[in-house]
């Protein structure tokens, strides 16, 4: 039987088949999710062994990017996002789900899932919507389980106006870089990691970022739309990879999602 994956998903979820179809290219079984049947006991977080929250604009990002969606975890689900994160079971989220798991305090969760939110992704330096392919370096002492063995550059593309990575002080984030959780870095082809290669301006040039027990990971650029190696622009002139490199991220989160 296939490891089974929980695709969570909700009015203004726009990228939840492609999250599903790079899972089940990785190996997993994809169930699409509403997140009402999680808060009235339809389904039931731990009948899975991975959680994803895939990209959009969940319920039109009133308030703020993935605002209303994070309250809804915080104050509904978090006990059972809790037992599902110390049953050593990964978490992704992706775009607006990265929002949403900064804003529900699942990251970069250093008091533990669920408490003070102590960082925000909001509007990007440029003034507008950034919809871009962009260079990535794993940090290399990154605890994250999905970049786990990336060790060189990758490409991703970004497409969002709330995108900047920003921590309430410079000391919440020095302690992610001690902690080992910054999991994925802007950078540019050559030189300085100036704009547009830092798409929003984030600090640190932070792409993703993952919580103390490298379970449970947040980015912005999105992995699913470059798993296959035709999805890149320039595969054309600059010869056609074996894979996509997004794919590797959802290969280990199904492996180690195997192993535990």
């Amino acid at each position: 039987m296939k490891l089974p994956v929980l695709i969570l998903r909700t009015a203004g979820t726009n990228c939840d088949y492609e999250t599903g179809c790079a899972f089940e290219m990785a190996g997993a079984q994809i169930d699409l999710v509403h997140v009402n049947a999680l808060t009235t006991g339809q389904k039931s977080l731990l009948d899975y062994r991975i959680l994803a929250l895939p990209g959009g604009f969940s319920y039109g990002d009133d308030i703020a990017a993935g605002k209303v969606l994070a309250n809804e975890l915080k104050h509904r689900l978090m006990d059972g996002l809790r037992r599902f994160i110390e049953a050593g079971r990964p978490v992704i989220g992706i775009c607006n789900g990265f929002q949403v798991l900064v804003k529900a305090g699942l990251l970069p969760a250093l008091d533990g899932p669920g408490g003070e939110q102590t960082a925000t992704l909001t509007n990007n330096d440029s003034g507008r919507f950034e919809d871009r392919w962009t260079f990535l370096e794993p940090a290399p002492n990154s605890r994250c389980i999905f970049t786990e063995g990336i060790g060189e550059r990758i490409t991703l593309p970004v497409a969002h106006g709330e995108g900047k990575f920003v921590t309430r002080d410079r000391e919440t984030l020095d302690r992610l870089r001690i902690n080992g959780q910054v999991a994925l870095r802007y950078v540019a082809p050559e030189g300085e990691t100036l704009y547009p290669w830092n798409p929003n301006g984030s600090a640190d040039h932070v792409a993703g970022i993952c919580d103390p027990t490298g379970l449970v990971f947040g980015l912005m650029p999105h992995p699913e739309r470059h798993c296959l190696p035709t999805q890149h622009p320039r595969w054309t002139r600059e010869g056609l990879k074996p894979r996509g490199d997004g794919l590797a991220i959802f290969e280990n989160a199904v492996r180690y999602a195997k192993e535990v």
